[in-house]
């Protein structure tokens, strides 16, 4: 069970000093069997007329900042200390009922699952089903685990990384036709693909812990991460991250858990002046275990 230490620190500049708006901040590792916050501490520069912290639909930890003064700088640092105990990857056995692909949800889960099997996004060509259905054998059925490796494996490489500057995840059927995204647009496009094959997909956003042995292997590092839930009959949620290929929690610190890549914004505000009044934000991100630095 390694312990795991998370900093992170966003800070926004000003040209001059401005007001504040109410600030969202969604940065707490999410507990759970596997990951247990044993420490956590939020400061905040200036220091907010009030702070609160609410549990949103999704059961995430999301702290909510008012402020009554004007600054040139805003900072948010979030440290946190997790005991990290990844589970073995899953494998399912033919008593399984998601054994094989397709596969029917229990009546009792399918109203809770409904708004994560119905697509979001527009398809109006069939792009995205047809190249889910690349990953179904000719002759079904087709083994579950094989479309859930298979796509994970197949984003990491045959899709390009890059890091993109813009807001917001961009539309699904951009990174089909463009071959590429950053690791939210990985997830996104990865869920979307999924739900038209009616498998209940949600999206994550948290922290990746880069090992010394893995660091070369990894991408997706210098800002929060991105990844997918998968949930199965008798499973459960099971983690998939196609940036990296990994299958299962390994090295991944769960925040939050969202429908839509929107409702999972780390940190989301407004500022009160002049659009030219913005100067500029720095992000720096560091998980550190025992013993061990490393960047994510």
């Amino acid at each position: 069970m390694p312990l795991l230490t998370i900093h992170h620190k966003t800070e926004y500049r000003y040209a001059h000093p401005v007001a504040f708006g109410e600030h969202r901040i969604m940065l707490r590792p999410r507990d759970s069997h596997d990951l247990r916050v044993l420490a956590g501490s939020l400061e905040i520069v200036p220091q907010p007329m009030s702070l609160r912290w609410i549990h949103d639909v999704f059961g995430n930890s999301v702290a909510i900042a008012t402020f009554d003064e004007r600054a040139e700088t805003l900072s948010f640092t979030a440290t946190a200390t997790v005991e990290h105990n990844p589970a073995e990857e899953f494998a399912l056995t033919p008593d399984d009922p998601a054994y094989f692909y397709p596969f029917a949800y229990n009546d009792e889960e399918v109203p809770d699952l409904v708004q994560f099997i119905t697509p979001q996004y527009g398809d109006p060509d069939g792009a995205l089903l047809a190249w889910a259905l690349d990953f179904l054998d000719e002759q079904s059925p087709t083994p579950t685990y094989n479309i859930l490796s298979g796509m994970t494996h197949g984003i990491r490489k045959t899709f390009t990384y890059r890091k993109r500057h813009e807001h917001g995840t961009q539309h699904p059927l951009d990174t089909l036709q463009t071959g590429s995204g950053t690791c939210r647009d990985y997830a996104l496009f990865m869920i979307e693909a999924l739900r038209r094959l009616g498998i209940a997909a949600r999206f994550v956003s948290g922290y990746i812990f880069i090992p010394g042995d893995r660091g070369k292997s990894y991408v997706g590092g210098g800002s929060t991460h991105a990844w997918v839930q998968v949930y199965l009959p008798s499973a459960g949620w099971i983690e998939f991250d196609p940036t990296n290929g990994i299958v299962g929690t390994r090295d991944l610190v769960r925040v939050a858990v969202a429908r839509d890549p929107r409702q999972a914004t780390p940190l989301h505000g407004t500022y009160l002046g002049s659009a030219d009044a913005f100067v500029g934000m720095e992000v720096s991100i560091n998980v550190v275990s025992a013993g061990e630095d490393a960047r994510v």
